[in-house]
């Protein structure tokens, strides 16, 4: 399978680093474009078999999947540009371009097509990845979470369930590294070198979420087994509630599907 990534800026690049550092797709078998050269040369130099051009339509030209990883303002006529055929399928990583809006751009009522939210982790192998689909078959639709969860975690939803779940993962993501800034700054001010901070913090995350995705289990059970009656963590607990933690992290999430 050819795929085509048009855009090699923060999400573009991420995903061009993850395909490499996969399976699934070889490294030649991929064609990364973007206007300018400085961040095709570094993808170059990591991955050497990577393909990279500035021209769009070449890069599109002989791929089976186009992947549109440029900002939701550039997705018309980055799409007239390229031209999909029919017979590819398009990929769309812009955030609230409907599907409505990429048929009206492509020409083409009856392609396959995908929108496709992850997160910068997914150069890591580590992302949340969303996924709708639109005229796509169930085989299509199976090589795309097959891709994707190689990638870190790939969920298939209706379209309408898109921006809520982009809230809760895509920029939940910048939500996760807030608290763990927040804990780093309050380390500091408890003598903790920032470095030694993060990294502990970034750890006991990465503890907390293995926990989830590991055991049949829920926060709150997990909160509860760390809450001893009179001890240091149910103080803490109690502190972030009475300052409003929860509401915040909830009406963040919600102004982020707004």
């Amino acid at each position: 399978m050819k795929i085509a990534i048009i855009g090699a800026g923060n999400m573009g690049g991420a995903i061009a680093r993850g395909l490499c550092k996969g399976t699934v797709v070889k490294p030649e078998e991929i064609c990364v474009s973007n206007p300018s050269a400085g961040k095709l040369d570094a993808l170059k130099a990591d991955y050497p078999a990577l393909n990279v051009t500035t021209d769009n339509r070449q890069a599109a030209s002989e791929a089976d999947l186009v992947v549109l990883a440029v900002k939701p303002w550039l997705i018309r006529d980055v799409i007239r540009e390229v031209a999909p055929k029919p017979r590819q399928i398009l990929v769309s990583v812009a955030a609230g371009i409907s599907f409505a809006q990429l048929e009206e751009y492509a020409g083409c009522a009856e392609m396959s097509m995908f929108r496709l939210i992850p997160n910068t982790a997914i150069s890591l192998l580590q992302s949340t990845t969303l996924l709708a689909s639109h005229h796509a078959t169930k085989e299509q639709e199976q090589l795309m979470l097959h891709i994707f969860n190689e990638m870190g975690l790939a969920v298939l939803l209706p379209e309408e369930k898109m921006a809520a779940a982009t809230a809760m993962t895509s920029c939940g993501i910048a939500y996760a590294l807030k608290y763990v800034q927040a804990v780093m700054q309050a380390g500091v001010e408890l003598g903790i070198y920032p470095k030694d901070g993060m990294k502990m913090v970034a750890q006991s995350m990465k503890g907390a979420a293995e926990l989830i995705l590991q055991n049949d289990t829920h926060p709150a059970v997990e909160i509860d087994k760390v809450c001893t009656p009179g001890g240091l963590t149910v103080k803490g607990i109690n502190t972030l509630e009475a300052e409003g933690f929860t509401n915040a992290l909830i009406q963040a999430v919600k102004n982020s599907c707004r």
